[in-house]
């Protein structure tokens, strides 16, 4: 079994104060520890999932001139698709062996965000993806409210704490296709070790082997979920705004053994991000004499355009 603690969300918002406090020092001590969970009690269906998987699955087998329609020059992949390969880790020249889509928020009541933030990409060829893909960006976005409302006290702030960073935030949700492979990869992995940008990720999709985490000795560690679960970690903005009190841990996404390379494999996360606005400067009661200021101030926007432009997706 995977080494990731479980937790389930029902407890939070179950209305009884010892399983809410329950979840709270459970899902803390795990970030704390490993950086992951994996969450029970989350707000997609069955029937959302399996709707968006056909739809994603649908997008990713149509031939490739097709889907380069609609890879979107000069947004950074910030919405629509990103051809195989584009993408690669912090440090490393190598792409990874993924192709991905990008939807991105839905603003409501503010025409400041709507022109800041790209519009969503619509396929035509597929009536139903738009649609289900929107629809689980919400109950994504809905989970990741309760989990963060559960984090922040945790770090001794007001429960709404991130509430209204998070209302409108430059969200990602990111269907990845690891398509089959087909010769020896030269030092490329489908998805090479890094930590994640924002402030939490909710994947779905991480019930086989290929996720792995590295623990506090250094080790990788399997990262498997069950079929009804999300696996969720801590991102570097979180990181940073704790003074790494909670941890954002490296992992990556192993090429599978050889007698599996025929196989493609699916993942879905959704990248929780704040409006741009929001300060990531370490609170005061997170930094001590054991534990000194370890970040410098900055934005979740500074922030974001320095990473992108690591990861090659932003140009300088």
């Amino acid at each position: 079994m995977s080494a990731i603690p479980s937790v389930d969300l029902r407890d939070f918002v179950s209305g009884d104060s010892a399983r809410k406090e329950k979840f709270i020092k459970e899902i803390g001590g795990a970030f704390e520890d490993i950086g992951f969970v994996a969450l029970s009690g989350h707000f997609l269906s069955d029937e959302l999932v399996d709707k968006l998987y056909t739809e994603i699955k649908g997008f990713f087998q149509l031939p490739q001139q097709v889907k380069d329609r609609y890879e979107i020059d000069g947004i950074g992949g910030q919405r629509g698709y990103t051809s195989f390969g584009k993408e690669h880790a912090k440090g490393r020249k190598e792409g990874d062996l993924k192709e991905f889509w990008h939807f991105g928020q839905y603003v409501e009541n503010d025409p400041k965000l709507e022109q800041e933030y790209p519009d969503n990409v619509l396929v035509s060829e597929l009536p139903e993806f738009n649609a289900t893909g929107k629809e689980t960006y919400k109950m994504l976005e809905k989970t990741a409210k309760y989990v963060l409302r559960a984090l922040a006290l945790h770090l001794k702030l007001e429960e709404t704490y991130f509430d209204d960073w998070i209302k409108n935030g430059n969200s990602i949700l990111r269907p990845i296709h690891y398509p089959p492979i087909k010769t020896e990869p030269k030092n490329a992995v489908r998805a090479a070790a890094h930590g994640d940008i924002n402030l939490i990720t909710l994947l779905m999709g991480a019930h086989g082997k290929g996720l792995q985490v590295q623990n506090h000795e250094g080790e990788w560690v399997d990262a498997i979920a069950k079929p009804d679960q999300l696996m969720i970690n801590v991102g570097d903005m979180l990181s940073r705004l704790s003074n790494n009190k909670l941890k954002s841990t490296i992992h990556q996404v192993v090429n599978p053994p050889k007698e599996l390379w025929g196989t493609s494999r699916y993942s879905i996360p959704f990248f929780m991000h704040p409006i741009s606005e929001m300060p990531l400067n370490c609170l005061e009661h997170c930094i001590d004499e054991e534990n000194p200021k370890g970040f410098e101030d900055t934005t979740a926007g500074e922030y974001l355009h320095e990473r992108l432009i690591e990861l090659g997706l932003v140009k300088n």
